[in-house]
């Protein structure tokens, strides 16, 4: 009796020692520390973790866009109101938008229960974890990916399609992807693929390869398109940017040449090109004042 007491006492003293080696459990989600969250691998765990500053974007300021945006607020109403809305697949030009309108969209609605779920490419196999883990609250989640384009054999890919229509499980009602790419079809397309395509009398089939390739894109039942701005619309977002950094003259004949030249030196006019020249431009004016 005495041996088997001392075996178990060395028992829990080798357990005691495993458990300290062991990672401790992830401290549950914070729901009220932020509307806006980041999904994270801590010791191979997967956690929701709130962010502290939030990128707060009103839908006024965002400019020349305003045709995508109806768009994707009308679907973003919905959801809000719990009625059906679709997953929605962002694409076109960088710069032109389409992750600020998201956020913009987060600003607006998260009075009303919508929260934001950034999930890196790399994550998205852990797409079936997160929604269980969010399937019962009640507030309403877009879960987003930005920048988001595939090579062949990613794991992510399949593991996006299958939780955007494929799997045998119902997808949550209170949870939609929102994801931004420069590639409509979010793969890589080759000249090769071309010789796949088949004529079947005056119809022209594309091959298995371009098949496999839209079908993931086609998954999402809102496709938004942007497009780059010309010059008028270009020196328009200028304008508005610089009035947000609360700069007096927005549109003189000075700014409007040092923003045309700042856009021709990175090869873009975009709204992202705007806000980076109204920035550096509100920052220098300043502190030329000061000298």
């Amino acid at each position: 009796m005495t041996d088997v007491s001392a075996l178990l006492a060395r028992a829990e003293s080798i357990a005691a020692r495993l458990e300290k080696l062991l990672p401790a459990d992830p401290a549950p989600t914070d729901w009220k520390a932020s509307i806006a969250y980041r999904w994270r691998k801590h010791n191979g765990r997967g956690v929701i973790h709130p962010v502290g500053q939030v990128h707060r974007i009103q839908l006024k300021d965002l400019r020349g866009i305003d045709e995508q945006k109806a768009l994707v607020e009308q679907n973003t109403r919905q959801f809000v109101e719990g009625y059906p809305a679709n997953n929605v697949l962002l694409t076109g030009a960088r710069g032109t938008g389409k992750s600020s309108l998201i956020k913009a969209l987060l600003t607006k609605y998260a009075s009303r229960g919508l929260r934001l779920i950034e999930v890196e490419k790399q994550d998205l196999i852990d797409l079936p974890e997160i929604v269980e883990l969010i399937c019962n609250r009640p507030e309403r989640f877009v879960l987003y990916c930005d920048d988001l384009s595939f090579e062949a054999d990613e794991p992510g890919y399949k593991a996006l399609k299958v939780i955007l229509d494929g799997s045998v499980a119902a997808a949550s009602e209170n949870c939609l992807i929102y994801a931004t790419s420069n590639r409509r079809h979010l793969m890589p397309e080759f000249m090769q693929e071309n010789l796949e395509y088949k004529h079947l009398g005056e119809e022209i089939h594309p091959g298995e390869t371009s098949e496999e390739k839209v079908s993931l894109s086609e998954r999402f039942g809102l496709w938004v398109s942007f497009y780059p701005f010309d010059q008028d619309e270009y020196l328009k977002i200028v304008a508005v940017w610089l009035a947000h950094f609360k700069v007096a003259a927005t549109a003189t004949p000075e700014i409007q040449r040092a923003a045309l030249q700042w856009s021709l030196q990175r090869g873009s006019r975009s709204g992202r090109v705007a806000w980076q020249f109204a920035r550096d431009w509100a920052g220098r004016t300043r502190l030329a004042r000061k000298k």
